[in-house]
């Protein structure tokens, strides 16, 4: 079971966009708006752009794009 690990913001958004479905829908600063529509409704993050993201920023950034932390970790 791969486990998460400190990643990038910009390698964070690639995943996200590439793999998850996600657009960039706008940016204020250093700070990136990602969105995507389910079925649900509008589902949408904010990934900071800085160095390193640490473990638990990076679980809150996948709380709120409703994406399981296992299947973000495959694609590290």
């Amino acid at each position: 079971m791969p486990k998460l690990r400190e990643v990038s913001g910009k390698t964070a958004i690639k995943i996200l966009c590439n793999k998850f479905g996600f657009q960039i829908s706008g940016h204020s600063g250093s700070h990136i708006r990602l969105s995507k529509m389910t079925p649900d409704g509008k589902v949408g993050t904010v990934v900071p752009t800085h160095g390193e993201l640490k473990i638990g920023t990076l679980r809150g950034i996948l709380k709120l794009a409703k994406v399981d932390p296992e299947d973000f970790s495959k694609y590290l």
